[in-house]
């Protein structure tokens, strides 16, 4: 049961929380509050704090202060592990401890014992058949017999929403999805991040990126953050606006919008 009868809608719920590190304060104090059928993009520089608000919002870390609510359960007062049962991510950090050897379809059906590729665990056909069908929708099924250490940058991206997605997670956190990516790779991910963003049976998403380029249409919200301080946060066209992005990145910043993405340079 849920402590909180404002915990009722929502995933994230962070109340005041700050993350503190060597008497550093590197988050907060954050509140902002995330609902099931919401997808974020959270933007900022780097060093900005970005990585360490999602490892909270993933049950990676605990905060310093404040209080901090994940699937209506309160973070220092339930099994970690349990939570992150129900969360799907895909980061550079777990991408860096796969090993080369590693054959794709293992990684991708193995999420859900989060372990990374397979050991003595049993699984069944019905098992078998959702990693198939995932990998395919991702446009990675080709991929299934490959092994880690043979793909390219924008094969494991694909392959890592893939294995973020098998547990059929509530909450699907994306740290920087299409970073190392070639335009058309990136173009290839951002459609598919689209189609599960539009997608009203999809989980809730919360994705980091550097650039706007890379926001998926269907996306509903945006948070920019610098130094560890919230800039701007809410619904995604009224806070993706040329004078938040020029307060987040210290330059003058034109935003503009062209159909459903958006684009940013700088100006004189």
């Amino acid at each position: 049961m849920m402590e909180d009868v404002n915990n009722q809608d929502l995933l994230i719920n962070f109340r005041d929380v700050s993350f503190i590190r060597d008497g550093r304060t590197l988050v907060g104090p954050v509140n902002w509050q995330v609902e099931l059928d919401e997808r974020w993009v959270i933007i900022g520089p780097n060093g900005a704090g970005k990585t360490t608000l999602i490892r909270m919002a993933s049950a990676e870390e605990f905060p310093s202060t404040g209080e901090a609510y994940i699937m209506g359960e309160k973070i220092g007062k339930t099994d970690m592990r349990d939570l992150r049962a129900m969360i799907g991510v895909s980061s550079a950090a777990l991408g860096n401890r796969i090993p080369a050897e590693e054959k794709v379809a293992d990684l991708v059906i193995s999420a859900g014992y989060a372990v990374l590729g397979r050991w003595r665990e049993e699984y069944e056909e019905l098992d078998f058949a959702q990693a198939d069908e995932i990998l395919e929708q991702v446009g990675a099924k080709h991929l299934a017999d490959r092994t880690w250490g043979t793909l390219s940058e924008g094969e494991r991206k694909r392959v890592m929403v893939a294995r973020a997605l098998m547990i059929n997670p509530e909450l699907l956190i994306l740290d920087e999805p299409s970073a190392g990516m070639d335009l058309g790779g990136r173009e290839d991910l951002v459609g598919y991040l689209s189609d599960i963003a539009m997608d009203p049976d999809a989980p809730a998403i919360v994705m980091i990126t550097h650039h706007v380029e890379e926001i998926p249409a269907g996306f509903t919200h945006a948070m920019l953050i610098d130094e560890g301080k919230i800039i701007a946060q809410g619904l995604l066209n009224t806070v993706l606006t040329s004078e938040n992005l020029t307060k987040t990145f210290h330059q003058p910043i034109q935003v503009d919008r062209i159909g459903e993405r958006y684009f940013a340079r700088r100006v004189r």
